[in-house]
C-alpha cells in the first residue's frame, strides 16, 4: 500500500550573535553630561584590546584556515574582547547608565554578548576581509550617521533623563549591528550580519529574552535608521569633497608659488 513519503526536515534557523539590552530606563543627568569624560579610562583599555585582538585575528585566521574554526585561545580572548568593547559603545551610546566594569565576565551587567564560536567555511575565512567589504560599508554609514546627530540625542537624554523609545530602537539596531559586524569580521560566527531593522515579533523561540531579543522596531525607530544611513552618506559625500578641495588648494600653491620662489626649483 502506498504511503506518503515524510515531511521533509526543516532547516535549522541561522543563528545570530545575540544583544542583551535593558529598556530604556531612567539616567544620571550628571552621568550622561560627563559621558565622553567618564569614558576616558574605557577608549585606553579599549585600545590596548583591540591591539591584541588584532594579532589574535591574524593568527586565527591562518588555523581557521587550517581547523576550519578559530583556534581555542583565539575564540575564548575574541569572545570575552567584543562583548567588553560592545558594554563600552552601549554606555558611550547612551543606551544603559550603568558604567562598564574592567573585566571580561560580567554575568550581572544589563548588556550582555551571546556568541557561539564554532566550525567555518575555509572559503569564506580565505576571502573574510573581500566579502566583509559590504557590511564594512553599512556599518560604517550607520555608525557616522548616529554621531552626525549624536549631540542632539545626548540633549534629549540630558533633558528627559532617559532616551525616547524610538532613538533607543534606532540605537540599539545599530550597536546589534555593528556588533555582528565585528564578530564575523574576527570569525566568531559564520553568520552573515544581517536584521538590520528588527526582528518578527515573536522570532525568539523560548519568548523575549531583553529589550532587544527580540529587537521589535516600531516605525519611528525604523525611520531614525534610515535618516543614519542618509546622514553617513552625506557625512562621507562631505568629506570626500572637502578633501578634494584640499587637494586642489595645495596643487594650486605650488604651482603659483613655486617658482616665485628664488634658489633652485622645489619640484
Amino acid at each position: 500500500m502506498w504511503q506518503a513519503p515524510p515531511a521533509a526536515t526543516p532547516y535549522p534557523r541561522e543563528w545570530l550573535p545575540a544583544l542583551d539590552l535593558p529598556a530604556p530606563g531612567p539616567q544620571n543627568r550628571l552621568t550622561v553630561f560627563f559621558r565622553l569624560l567618564l569614558l576616558i579610562p574605557q577608549f585606553i583599555v579599549v585600545w590596548v584590546l583591540s591591539v591584541v585582538a588584532f594579532v589574535v585575528t591574524v593568527i586565527g585566521w591562518f588555523g581557521a584556515l587550517v581547523l576550519g574554526r578559530l583556534p581555542g585561545f583565539a575564540a575564548d580572548y575574541l569572545s570575552s574582547y567584543l562583548p567588553y568593547e560592545t558594554r563600552v559603545t552601549a554606555y558611550l551610546m547612551l543606551t544603559v547608565d550603568r558604567y562598564p566594569p574592567f573585566a571580561f565576565r560580567t554575568p550581572d551587567h544589563p548588556v550582555q554578548v551571546e556568541l557561539k564560536p564554532g566550525e567555518l567555511n575555509r572559503l569564506a575565512v580565505l576571502f573574510r576581509l573581500i566579502l566583509v567589504i559590504p557590511a564594512a560599508v553599512v556599518q560604517g554609514l550607520l555608525y557616522a550617521g548616529w554621531w552626525m546627530v549624536g549631540w542632539i540625542s545626548w540633549l534629549a537624554v540630558l533633558i528627559l533623563g532617559r532616551m525616547p523609545q524610538p532613538l533607543f530602537e534606532a540605537t540599539a539596531a545599530v550597536l546589534r549591528y555593528r556588533m555582528r559586524y565585528l564578530a564575523y569580521l574576527v570569525m566568531l560566527t559564520s553568520a552573515y550580519p544581517k536584521q538590520l531593522f528588527g526582528d518578527e515579533p515573536g522570532s525568539e523561540p523560548g519568548g523575549p529574552v531583553s529589550a532587544t531579543r527580540p529587537l521589535v522596531m516600531s516605525g519611528a525607530g525604523r525611520g531614525l535608521l534610515v535618516a543614519f544611513l542618509v546622514l553617513g552618506l552625506l557625512s562621507g559625500a562631505i568629506s570626500s569633497i572637502t578633501t578634494s578641495i584640499h587637494d586642489d588648494d595645495d596643487d594650486g600653491d605650488k604651482n603659483v608659488t613655486g617658482p616665485l620662489l628664488p634658489g633652485p626649483p622645489t619640484g
